[in-house]
């Protein structure tokens, strides 16, 4: 579930909570209108099924480390 939120410099936000309560992504950043925090969401639903993994320990593991 997406959760839209004002911080302490009055700028919108929003969080991603899995089921289980957890927040497991946020916006990283404040919005100054409502409308573009929901745009915000909707870029993440729209980018994320088809969203890469960048496995940095693979390559770490490539070089011994």
């Amino acid at each position: 579930m997406f959760t839209i939120f004002t911080d302490t410099a009055g700028e919108y936000r929003w969080r991603l909570r899995a089921a289980n309560g957890r927040i497991i992504a946020d916006s990283a950043e404040g919005y100054r209108s409502k409308a573009d925090c929901q745009a915000g969401i909707q870029l993440v639903k729209t980018i994320a099924p088809s969203a890469s993994v960048n496995d940095e320990t693979e390559a770490r593991s490539a070089y011994g480390r």
